[in-house]
């Protein structure tokens, strides 16, 4: 499974940006979708995350209420809707995928998008 993420950028803090993650070959093998963020400094924390198969959701405590997990099975993609962005947002953004069972970590990766919150 191949996972490219784009729509990073640079947005004022109370802003809006929308991730978009689109996974490509062995799409079947995977069945939980996700992101994940790393500030500077900072290990990686879980964000949020979609399965397939019924679209159930589950998001951070830190990000519930501004952003909202999402997917377009049609298209094999998956998007974060951030809202009310605020300055500790700021982090690089990673998809990834993995299947029941399986740790994040065996799982695919995406190379990351960059989101800078300015106060």
């Amino acid at each position: 499974v191949q996972l490219q993420a784009s729509g990073g950028g640079l947005v004022q803090a109370g802003g809006s940006l929308r991730l978009s993650c689109a996974a490509s070959g062995r799409t079947f093998s995977s069945d939980v979708m996700g992101w994940f963020r790393q500030a500077p400094g900072k290990e990686r924390e879980y964000v949020a995350a979609i399965h397939w198969s019924d679209g159930s959701t589950s998001h951070a405590g830190s990000v519930k209420g501004r952003f909202t997990i999402s997917r377009d099975s049609a298209k094999n993609s998956v998007y974060l809707q951030l809202n009310s962005l605020k300055p500790e947002d700021t982090a690089v953004y990673y998809c990834a995928a993995t299947s029941r069972g399986r740790t994040w970590e065996s799982g695919y990766w995406g190379q990351g998008t960059l989101v800078t919150v300015s106060s």
